[in-house]
This record gives structure tokens, sequence and C-alpha cells, in this order.
């Protein structure tokens, strides 16, 4: 086994980018309701087109929140949306 040696700054910076990406796992793990997903994750996710999304979003199927060019969707969202279009099972 070999070992590496780095120098303190070295060290000091990768301490903050492993922070960086713990507290970036953490965030997306609190909780679904809360967190929100980028109109990527969201056309993946829901397994739909580009158009599709934006049709949704033009007549008030999915509520969202935009900055800029960007589009955001709480996670709460999704589920209001999957649940009012879910149908019950039957049986005869």
């Amino acid at each position: 086994m070999n070992a590496v040696i780095i120098s303190q700054d070295q060290f000091n910076d990768l301490a903050k980018r492993m922070e960086e990406i713990h507290s970036a796992v953490t965030k997306k793990q609190a909780t679904p309701e809360e967190a929100f997903i980028d109109n990527e994750e969201f056309l993946k996710l829901m397994k739909v087109s580009r158009r599709t999304g934006q049709s949704w979003r033009d007549e008030g199927i999915i509520s969202f929140s935009q900055i800029g060019s960007k589009i955001y969707y709480r996670m709460s969202d999704v589920q209001k949306l999957l649940d009012g279009n879910h149908k019950k099972a039957f049986k005869k």
C-alpha cells in the first residue's frame, strides 16, 4: 500500500469539498415533500416529453417555480398531480 502526502492547504480543500458533498446529500434526503426537482428530473421521473411538461405548466396541471429560464417543481406538487389522477382498483 502506498502512502500519499498532501499539504495542509490540499487537505483543507479536500475537507471543504467533502463537507459540500455531505450537505448536498443531506439536502437531497430532506423530507420528499420539501424537496425541489428541476425540469430535467421532472421529465425523467414522469417519463414525459419537454412539450408535455410545458403543456402541463401552461394548463395549470402542475405547479412550478421559475427562476430565469430554470423551472423547479416541489415533490409535494408532483405527488398531488399523481394523487389527483389516481384511479382506484375495482373488482366485479
